[in-house]
């Protein structure tokens, strides 16, 4: 079982949260708009696997424990289905949701701002044409947090036009919004292949991006030669 799902890992916990919705539910079905034919499957569940359970280990036999595996399956299935089927807020109340031993869904929206630290990277030139931005990080000593959900890199390079309008660049840039072209990432490094640029100069400026695509401040202008 998950840690993250809301079924008990313990056998003796998922037992005792059947009882606690068999007891608590039972006086609020009728309520809650559910079948009493779904309460008698939980109840008949609930006891085939507590009689299971009540076998002592050191009795216990591959017969048993099988029967103990099934039963428990069982149970878990019953008590998923009627989660999905009829625990809903409304008619259950967050005050429902916690004597059933659970948690109401968080409806609070997390509001991520947009980032605000500058971001930084390195040049590396593995082979000809090829320029690669590496260990992309956040500016100085700073720390990144989730406003900083991605990187785009802000680049251009020196010269005519060719077929592809790589190299509409006609004066250095001053700021990145002088950069023609972009790319998106959230790794760490990213890799450029500019086959017919060797010996333009290349211009990058980077700067972090939350996940509605807001961003934050430009870093520092990086240039260099397409080897």
């Amino acid at each position: 079982m998950r840690s993250s799902d809301w079924i008990p890992p313990k056998r003796e916990d998922l037992l005792a949260m059947a009882v606690r919705w068999l007891e608590y539910g039972g006086e609020n079905y009728v309520a809650w708009n559910i079948p009493q034919a779904a309460f008698t499957k939980l109840e008949a569940a609930q006891l085939a696997a507590k009689n299971a359970n009540d076998v002592p280990k050191g009795s216990r036999n591959a017969m048993t424990n099988a029967t103990l595996k099934t039963a428990f399956a069982e149970l878990t299935a019953q008590m998923r289905d009627m989660k999905k089927r009829y625990f809903y807020e409304p008619p259950l109340t967050a005050t429902d949701f916690a004597a059933l031993g659970l948690k109401t869904k968080n409806t609070t929206v997390t509001v991520v701002p947009p980032p605000t630290i500058p971001v930084e990277g390195d040049l590396n030139f593995p082979a000809p044409g090829i320029v690669d931005m590496k260990n992309i990080r956040p500016y100085g000593t700073h720390t990144a947090d989730k406003s900083e959900h991605g990187v785009r890199i802000y680049y251009g390079i020196m010269g005519e036009p060719d077929e592809n309008d790589l190299f509409r660049m006609s004066r250095r840039p001053q700021t990145g919004f002088d950069l023609p072209h972009s790319v998106f990432t959230r790794r760490k490094s990213y890799r450029f292949s500019f086959p017919r640029a060797s010996g333009k100069e290349i211009f990058f400026c980077l700067r972090y991006e939350n996940s509605k695509g807001e961003a934050g401040p430009w870093g520092t202008m990086i240039s260099a030669f397409v080897p």
